[in-house]
């Protein structure tokens, strides 16, 4: 390590959000890529000041928000990921010696209360840097390249994690587990900088356990080998993080999480009842992405027990599906048929249909759905529609139904195809993402939240012409509008449901008692 010299040394963790199919970091989501960062620079020992500040810290600076009509009581959306450093942010970039900015969107997202930086805006902020700028996350992987017009902005570009003695040197390579945790430490100073409640995104390995790779997924382009993270190193970070004050898990930074250690029950169960052990007072503990291969196996039906003893309730497995076309399947190497998704769909709810305490179901599966990839046609649309009305007539619970186009990572076998043209295409989404709400959706929804159901702890965060909308912190939670209220932000309520649309449902704010 570096010592440092007795300058006053300021650096500035710039998060600008990252989406991957293994991995979120758009607020609440506190992910990997900010955790890590901190950690390093802690470690260099070069830094008395580490500062951390979010893209809507600079657009709140900078007035670039979208400002809604504050005398309707409407809330502008991007405050809620506002850092304690808010009004200081310009000064921070302007006197910082570092500013490492996080940043990248390997799949196409959309949320409500945040908007992931734009290269644009990012740049701009960087305008008035005179220190050292680095890169990490997703967006190193394109700005890396020498023809990039932003290329010269960078010093260093880190694809996943910064190496404290390699800070200003290029690390696309992730580090060993055993050299990340020879520098896990304190997250005190870093969560004060943080006015909300986050979902710490906990990694527990890399690389896909597939034999064969879906066409368009960057997991395996990232990581070509599978490498387990053991279960006392991400034992260590979340008692870390828990004696910061997260009360939030999500361990979702993998591609399938009952295929850890390739589905050993005795490594899974060793995880699951060490974080329970190690924080008696957490709040959630939830999963993300589960290949339907494993849920389908037969050791498939005992980890979803696993995770319903341990976990939280209103947990969800997502199931990356992708098309139910046969044709769009074996062109894409996506290898889940129909079939085994219904297994897959039954093994989840038969351990975690029950209702727990705040009022939502243990577990229950997601479905991924992918428009635009090699070999559709309007056929797959129906073969969609088809499955998706058969799951429901059959009577099965699912949890939420994610629907979105391909978009073409760099490395992957997709990017040697020729996919249908987007502009032509985006109409025909548009139609195909309604039928699934409408026809779909919506009806599920009825039966996954029946009317009258209370939900416990549910939480404001956005205002808008429709209401006020609440959820609970957790994996991809279910949005409940109460219709013509204007609610403080963060604050909570329960709520009664009293209706249903396709991407949300409605309630009525129970007065406390």
């Amino acid at each position: 390590m570096t010592t440092m010299n007795n300058a006053k040394k300021l650096a500035l963790i710039f998060d600008c959000y990252t989406v991957e199919p293994a991995g979120l970091g758009v607020p609440p989501y506190l992910s990997t890529y900010v955790r890590y960062a901190y950690l390093a620079l802690e470690a260099t020992r070069l830094y008395t000041d580490i500062r951390y500040i979010t893209i809507d810290d600079f657009r709140a600076a900078t007035q670039r928000g979208d400002n809604h009509i504050q005398t309707l009581g409407y809330t502008d959306p991007l405050p809620y990921s506002l850092t304690t450093n808010a009004s200081c942010t310009l000064d921070l970039l302007a006197t910082a010696d570092l500013v490492v900015v996080i940043a990248g969107d390997a799949v196409p997202s959309v949320h409500l209360h945040a908007i992931n930086g734009s290269l644009d805006e990012i740049l701009l902020a960087l305008s008035s840097v005179r220190g050292t700028c680095l890169v990490l996350g997703p967006a190193a992987n394109y700005l890396r390249k020498p023809d990039h017009s932003a290329h010269h902005r960078f010093q260093a570009f880190h694809l996943q994690n910064i190496a404290p003695q390699r800070l200003f040197r290029n690390n696309i390579g992730p580090l060993p587990y055993a050299q990340l945790h020879t520098f896990m430490g304190s997250f005190h100073a870093l969560l004060a900088q943080i006015p909300w409640q986050v979902i710490a995104e906990i990694e527990l390995y890399r690389g896909c356990t597939r034999n064969q790779f879906c066409a368009f997924c960057n997991e395996p382009v990232k990581n070509r080998l599978v490498d387990f993270r053991p279960p006392e190193h991400i034992l260590t970070e979340v008692q870390l993080l828990y004696e910061a004050g997260v009360r939030h898990f999500r361990l979702g930074q993998q591609a399938c999480f009952f295929s850890y250690y390739h589905r050993d029950l005795a490594k899974i169960t060793q995880l699951l009842a060490g974080i329970r052990e190690r924080c008696p007072l957490l709040e959630v503990l939830h999963i993300d992405n589960v290949d339907p291969l494993a849920a389908a196996s037969p050791r498939g039906k005992a980890i979803a027990k696993l995770v319903v003893e341990y976990c939280t309730e209103g947990n969800c497995a997502p199931m990356g599906i992708e098309t139910f076309d046969r044709a769009v399947v074996a062109q894409n190497a996506l290898t889940c048929t129909p079939d085994m998704l219904l297994r897959a769909i039954s093994h989840i709810e038969e351990e975690g249909s029950a209702f727990g305490p705040g009022g939502q179901r243990k577990l229950l599966a997601g479905l991924n759905l992918i428009y635009g990839l090699p070999g559709e046609t309007r056929r797959t649309h129906f073969e969609n529609m088809k499955w998706l009305l058969t799951i429901l007539e059959d009577g099965h619970l699912c949890h939420r139904t994610n629907v979105r186009q391909v978009q073409v990572y760099e490395g992957t076998p997709l990017e040697e195809h020729v996919l249908p043209h987007r502009d032509s295409s985006e109409e025909d989404f548009r139609t195909w993402k309604r039928d699934i709400a409408e026809l779909y959706d919506q009806p599920m929804k009825e039966r996954v939240y029946p009317k009258g159901q209370v939900l416990s702890d549910l939480h404001v965060f956005l205002v808008n012409q429709k209401g006020s909308w609440f959820r609970r912190l957790g994996s991809y939670p279910i949005m409940v509008i109460a219709a013509d209220q204007v609610l403080p932000r963060y604050e909570q309520h329960d709520l009664l449901v009293t209706g249903h649309a396709g991407r949300y449902i409605y309630g009525r704010v129970l007065e406390n008692e």
